[in-house]
């Protein structure tokens, strides 16, 4: 189990004696790999809102979150092995993209078969992560269609990434009978493509990546747009889908390019006390939180509790949609989406 650096220093920190005069608790969040953006978005989280003995008091700038509370970002495959390890309870919480946490809730889409995780609900939605289909700028790839013969890495199995890229493959008249598919972690998908041995790689995230921002360090890249009928298409069946564009420079050298990108969740079980999730929601949108992430990574900047609740794709949880209630941010249809997700489980 991967911990952020700062988390292990407060824990090697705490002191029994200190310990003992108030109760410890632990706080598992499922994350992603190493080389993405969940895992460093939630170090970030778990550092800001732990709250062990001896930690500085929130009005000096310190933790604001629940006294005696350990947060451990967990490092995993990302969005679907979150989503099972919720459903196992090896994790208190976890990320997952909206539209894989829908599937889940519902027993649909890369979940169907499956029993339905009736249990799963939302603490809101973090930000908005895109669709990355990076090549080598000298590997003429210019489009979707160029990949076809070629050798992709899709994801890894668990991954959030595997699932998109299947939808994005079948929607532009591709699949992983027509290219040569290959399921890597990012770093070494990123790693494989500056050696020329990798035509291209899919990477589901908040720009900028890690892995990505390695490769361009190394060689120039490109990033193949998403765009024309296939992406309206999926826009009009995929209702999490967002269009949207990654800006000039987002890596070194990249173009500005259009893509389709949508929401990060934090999830947990319905049967996590209420309390303790509203004190975590309210220390996450603390403004000492906000600028420890503003500050820690590009993707912090754009974490906006006001945007939280307008699509989240499961059932608030009642911890969760307490907090946003009392601070102004959920309206009669801030909860809309999930609601419809309840009625669809149903």
């Amino acid at each position: 189990m991967a911990l952020s650096p700062l988390l292990a220093a407060g824990l090697a920190a705490a002191r029994p004696g200190a310990a003992a005069a108030q109760e410890l608790r632990y706080f598992r969040i499922g994350t992603g790999t190493t080389a993405g953006t969940y895992f460093p978005i939630g170090g970030l989280i778990a550092n800001a809102i732990s709250n062990p003995p001896g930690s500085r008091p929130c009005d000096r700038g310190g933790s604001c979150g629940i006294p005696g509370l350990i947060v451990v970002a967990q490092a995993s495959n990302g969005s679907v092995e979150n989503v099972e390890m919720l459903r196992s309870g090896a994790v208190e919480a976890g990320f997952a993209q909206a539209d894989v946490a829908y599937w889940a809730y519902s027993g649909t889409g890369s979940f169907t078969g499956k029993r339905p995780f009736a249990e799963l609900r939302s603490l809101g939605m973090l930000y908005a992560e895109a669709i990355q289909v990076v090549v080598r700028s000298d590997g003429f790839i210019d489009r979707m269609a160029d990949l076809k013969g070629r050798t992709v890495s899709l994801g890894e199995e668990g991954s959030g990434t595997l699932v998109e890229a299947r939808l994005i493959l079948d929607a532009y008249g591709l699949s992983e009978t027509t290219v040569s598919p290959l399921y890597l972690k990012p770093g070494m998908s990123a790693d494989r493509l500056a050696k020329g041995e990798l035509d291209g790689f899919v990477m589901v995230a908040g720009y900028p990546v890690q892995a990505v921002s390695d490769v361009a360090a190394r060689v120039p890249i490109r990033l193949v747009p998403l765009d024309g009928e296939p992406a309206d298409r999926l826009l009009r069946t995929q209702r999490f889908y967002i269009a949207t564009e990654i800006p000039a420079n987002a890596y070194p050298g990249t173009a500005p390019t259009p893509t389709l990108s949508l929401g990060a969740e934090l999830l947990t079980r319905a049967d996590r006390d209420p309390d303790l999730i509203y004190g975590i929601v309210k220390a996450l949108w603390h403004e000492n939180t906000r600028r420890v992430l503003a500050e820690g990574h590009p993707k912090g900047r754009s974490f906006d509790p006001a945007k939280a609740v307008a699509n989240v794709s499961v059932p608030l949880h009642p911890g969760a949609e307490r907090y946003y209630r009392e601070a102004g941010l959920l309206g009669n249809a801030a909860n809309e989406a999930g609601d419809d997700a309840a009625k669809t489980a149903r």
